[in-house]
């Protein structure tokens, strides 16, 4: 196996490669700026340039990778269309290069409560409506695929159990970056994680389970 994160220096997408690299799996980040990719990333990472706005750039970014992690997301800013490209134009993007070059896994970060269409989180500029749409995109995409939608992201890890259910099922809660990033990386190589869409949270009163156990329960 040899990974490909997209979204790499993301606050999310750092944690999963500091993930893979701890788990020793071969990786690839890719970056828009090698400088602020070599300021956060670990030595082990292999850094090349990339954006999921410029496609031509993404097959020499995926090439001879086998499986892919998108961790992209739109950064808060004033632009209405910024969501739309990164989170649903730019993942189109991706999805197609991952089927030009053969990926056989593409994991993607999304978000809890994408199919509420009134939720506070659309006043940034469709953010969720977006999310779907690209989730959507890569289910009809015939790539093997995991979609982890994580609840409110926090930046201390915590000792709490992950709580894993099915779409559309939780609709509050937080979980450490950490936690999502080991959802992640444990998907790409547990079959009960293939095609399927799981939501997240962690939970101080929640039983521990093995991931194996968590992707196993979701139908």
């Amino acid at each position: 196996m040899k990974a490909c994160v997209v979204g790499a220096t993301g606050r999310t997408g750092r944690r999963i490669v500091e993930e893979l690299v701890r788990r020793e799996i071969p990786v690839r980040a890719v970056v828009r700026n090698l400088e602020r990719g070599r300021e956060v990333l670990p030595p082990a990472a292999e850094l090349v340039v990339g954006d999921v706005l410029q496609p031509e750039s993404l097959k020499a970014a995926i090439a001879d990778c086998t499986v892919v992690l998108c961790a992209t997301g739109a950064a808060p800013s004033f632009d209405p269309t910024g969501p739309y490209k990164t989170d649903l134009e730019g993942t189109k993007n991706l999805v197609d290069a991952c089927k030009t070059q053969g990926i056989q896994h593409v994991v993607l970060v999304s978000s809890l409560c994408v199919s509420k269409l009134f939720h506070p989180l659309n006043l940034f500029w469709l953010i969720l409506v977006w999310k779907k749409q690209a989730e959507e995109y890569l289910q009809q995409s015939g790539l093997i695929y995991t979609i982890v939608r994580p609840g409110g992201l926090l930046e201390d890890d915590l000792p709490d159990a992950v709580v894993m259910q099915g779409a559309d099922t939780l609709f509050d809660g937080r979980i450490p970056r950490k936690k999502v990033a080991e959802v992640c990386v444990e998907a790409l190589t547990l079959p009960e994680a293939r095609n399927k869409i799981v939501e997240v949270v962690a939970r101080p009163d929640a039983p521990a389970r093995s991931y194996g156990d968590l992707f196993g329960a979701i139908a």
